[in-house]
């Protein structure tokens, strides 16, 4: 059997490929070209695809003896993952890149490069775990709770979940850490990526004004009441419940409510005005391959770190479902994703559209 590890340069991805090798697998390591925008050092501890991120990659292979190639996905990346990035936030949407970079890179072009070499397995330092009962594939969080990271995989389908391993699924960070260091990983300490990579200053209004050549001009800030409360610096640089960096003097804090690019308007409202208990999604995926008939009770997560809240969710045709929270959630953001779980096994989900 032989497996493809996509490898990021992180400890994660490098433990992986070392405990695919120990599982017997003939193994091949390789790392995704994405982009150009993370080369530089001064970047590299920050966001993954740096040039130091391959070359960390290229040395834990050749460490535990396994072939290293690096592959060119840039076209695919900027078309599948940048432009929709960019396109969301000119229409005030705030949108999840690293779901739509496994969605359409690693889990769909990999694929494709794997199915090429041989390949039976691709393998990821995801912390997450498959199961099967009588050939139904389940996708369940990691052991772990603090790097559980099977939100980010609820697009995957009972195909792909038959040809991937997550190797650590069972074990925690700390462990992962640990087996890095005993085999003389030179990542064994390297910080994990904390930003966009694509954007690894995080100043995403900089970014899209660059890749587009346009400038998104200020326009009224709106408050409670419809006042125009001062002027915002561009609507590409505003997400929903935002606090930070409005700049607004008022009786009490306020976020963002609403984002409306055909008046160019951002709508503040105060803390307790940007609760909803409804939310509509569009495109959703049950990895079962089998989307109920009828509204079904679970949990929903509407965001990364988001704790789970209790839900139902009626399916409503199209891939389009409407969730009612049994109570309010804050700030429910289009373009994020809500995913379906039911204990530590994820159902699917869908993107929000309001």
């Amino acid at each position: 059997m032989k497996a493809l590890i996509a490898m990021s340069g992180g400890v994660d991805s490098s433990v992986a490929a070392l405990l695919t090798k120990r599982m017997g697998y003939e193994s091949i390591g390789c790392t995704m070209k994405l982009h150009d925008m993370a080369s530089a050092e001064d970047t590299a501890s920050k966001t993954c695809c740096s040039l130091s991120d391959v070359e960390d990659a290229r040395s834990v292979c050749s460490r535990i003896g396994i072939p290293y190639y690096v592959f060119n996905f840039k076209d695919e990346f900027n078309e599948k993952v940048i432009r929709k990035f960019i396109d969301s936030y000119t229409r005030g949407i705030t949108p999840n890149p690293c779901l739509d970079c496994n969605r359409y890179l690693k889990f769909a072009k990999l694929y494709e490069r794997a199915a090429v070499l041989g390949c039976d397995k691709i393998v990821t330092g995801h912390y997450a775990r498959i199961t099967e009962d009588n050939g139904v594939y389940s996708l369940r969080k990691g052991l772990d709770d603090s790097k559980d990271q099977s939100y980010v995989l609820y697009n995957l389908t009972q195909y792909q979940l038959a040809h991937t391993l997550f190797p650590l699924g069972d074990i925690s960070k700390k462990e992962a850490r640990q087996i890095a260091e005993e085999n003389g990983f030179i990542n064994s300490h390297k910080a994990d990526s904390q930003d966009i990579c694509f954007v690894p200053d995080g100043d995403y209004g900089r970014f899209i004004e660059e890749q587009t050549g346009k400038h998104f001009p200020p326009g009224d800030f709106i408050g409670p009441d419809g006042e125009v409360l001062g002027q915002h610096k561009g609507i590409i640089r505003y997400t929903i419940g935002q606090r930070k960096g409005l700049g607004i003097a008022y009786s009490e804090p306020l976020f963002v409510k609403r984002i409306s690019p055909s008046d160019n308007r951002v709508y503040l409202a105060t803390d307790r005005e940007i609760y909803s208990r409804h939310a509509d999604i569009e495109d959703m995926n049950i990895i079962s391959g089998t989307v109920p008939s009828s509204p079904f009770r679970c949990k929903v997560r509407i965001r990364y770190k988001h704790q789970e809240q209790d839900a139902t969710v009626t399916p409503e045709g199209d891939g389009k479902a409407h969730i009612e929270f049994d109570s309010e959630q804050r700030a429910v953001t289009p373009g994020q994703s809500a995913v379906f779980y039911d204990g530590d096994t994820v159902l699917g989900g869908g993107v929000i559209v309001v």
